[in-house]
């Protein structure tokens, strides 16, 4: 089973976000003796600078750039999973971030700049660049690599195309222009295809077009075909419903395991859990905070922005100002929020201790020096920070939606006494029930007895990648022999 996985970012060679740790997960979990899965995304200069030795082995002419485009080849660091690296420098080798110029905003080009990677990822695909292989099936990954099945859909005895949303909420959206000159078939220019409210639609070529479509969480595959985080292709989604299917990602716990963390200055374990507290004081001290080890401490690490309910966090700073706690917060995001934060953190330095900045390391601290970890997303399609906080014994505080209400199991007493809560869940997305949740909290750190089970019950949950890769294989083998 020849697989071609195709993606925008992948660790530990670029990373924005959760779909970076997927790409570079879930390809290594997936490959065995039976099954060849190689991996493909564009030639970022961190991404050259991080693979190590690369070699070209092919030069593609494609519409839309003035010179050859090399193809490198090497392999994703620490795996026996080959890559490719598609080399565009006028299109990526630029500075800032993958997606927004460094003054910010999106790179105007994004839509000739993602145009090619598709048409990069279809030579391969169609072994047009002299590899002497061809997938049986090219998994693409978020709106990025939304053209990759429209493109392909053109091919006679072309691969099998499997299209994983990560977040709906990004689309990829251009103007027309844009369609115009990207020289794509004039009758894509339609609702049924990539037409989406007088605008082109990335995503949607994936989303028309694959084969098959799977998001990152079963609750997430259910919601999306609804109006409340359909973002305006719930009916598409509920039309195409007997192809799409939800897996929940899993955790690299090569990577995040508290036992074997290189990032932590204490290592610890379920079974041998008290120098948790020691990576407490150390995260109390890296953000300035007093060190106070009794006060039940919270910490949240992502991109602060609405949809991860930082704005409740905020809404809540005087009451949580009444309470024995302290607040950490590790990110980057709206600069509104960004400075809501720093606000709240020099009026209460002594409470809320806050960094912008995107810090891998001090990530890796945060999760396993909070006491517990707040995550009151609006919608998340599945979530990865939740998962980590379980396998570091910090019992992450959700909203029941998405992948959190698949993998956190609510401390009602119910499930404190059958001994399966690893988690406090609540089901509105406004800070009152965050804060009765918080509260709630409280009460059981408040039990020392019952507050290390909780703990104990998460860290011996189960959310490797093994799952979700046999899920996956299970996919691959239904698009080649449906």
């Amino acid at each position: 089973m020849d697989i071609l996985f195709a993606a925008s970012e992948a660790h530990p060679l670029v990373k924005t976000g959760g779909l970076a740790d997927v790409a570079g997960s879930l390809p290594r979990a997936i490959k065995n003796s039976q099954t060849e899965i190689r991996l493909i995304l564009p030639a970022y200069p961190a991404a050259i600078t991080n693979a190590g030795k690369l070699k070209p082995v092919a030069e593609l002419k494609l519409p839309g750039t003035t010179t050859p485009v090399r193809l490198l080849q090497g392999w994703l660091p620490h795996t026996r999973v080959r890559l490719y690296l598609v080399d565009a420098p006028e299109y990526f080798d630029r500075p800032g971030g993958l997606y927004s110029a460094p003054q910010g905003g999106d790179w105007p080009d994004n839509a000739d700049r993602f145009a090619l990677f598709a048409r990069a990822v279809c030579s391969v695909a169609m072994n047009r660049t002299g590899l002497e292989w061809q997938p049986g099936v090219v998994h693409c990954n978020d709106w990025q690599t939304g053209l990759v099945p429209a493109l392909l859909s053109l091919e006679k005895e072309r691969p099998a195309t499997l299209f994983t949303v990560h977040n709906l909420a990004y689309q990829g959206l251009f103007e027309r222009d844009r369609f115009q000159a990207l020289r794509l078939p004039d009758d894509w220019w339609s609702m049924d295809k990539l037409e989406f409210h007088h605008q082109v639609s990335f995503i949607k070529g994936g989303l028309v077009f694959a084969d098959r479509i799977n998001t990152v969480s079963p609750a997430y595959a259910q919601e999306i075909r609804t109006a409340e985080f359909g973002c305006g292709l719930e009916g598409l989604l509920e039309y195409r419903s007997n192809t799409l299917t939800g897996i929940l990602n899993g955790v690299d716990y090569q990577v995040w395991s508290p036992g074997r963390d290189s990032s932590l200055p204490y290592a610890y374990t379920a079974h041998r859990p008290a120098a948790k507290l020691k990576n407490k004081c150390a995260l109390q001290k890296a953000f300035g905070l007093p060190v106070e080890p009794g006060l039940l401490l919270f910490g949240h690490v992502g991109r602060l922005v609405e949809q991860k309910g930082i704005d409740l966090i905020l809404q809540l700073v005087p009451k949580l100002l009444q309470r024995s706690m302290q607040l950490v917060i590790l990110g980057t995001g709206h600069r509104d929020l960004e400075n809501l934060l720093r606000q709240a953190n020099s009026l209460h330095p002594e409470h809320i201790g806050i960094r912008i900045d995107y810090d891998e390391k001090l990530a890796h601290l945060l999760e396993a020096g909070s006491d517990s970890f707040l995550m009151p997303s609006r919608f998340e399609p599945c979530g990865l920070n939740q998962l980590y906080s379980l396998r570091y014994g910090t019992p992450p505080v959700v909203r029941s939606t998405g992948g959190l209400a698949d993998s956190v199991v609510d401390a009602t007493d119910a499930n404190l006494l059958q001994g399966a809560a690893t988690g406090f869940v609540f089901k509105n997305a406004n800070s009152r029930d965050l804060l009765q949740a918080i509260d709630r909290a409280l009460e059981l750190y408040a039990r020392p007895d019952a507050w290390k089970t909780l703990m104990q019950t998460g860290m011996r949950e189960d959310f490797s990648w093994t799952r979700s890769a046999a899920a996956y294989r299970d996919l691959y083998t239904r698009l080649l022999d449906p």
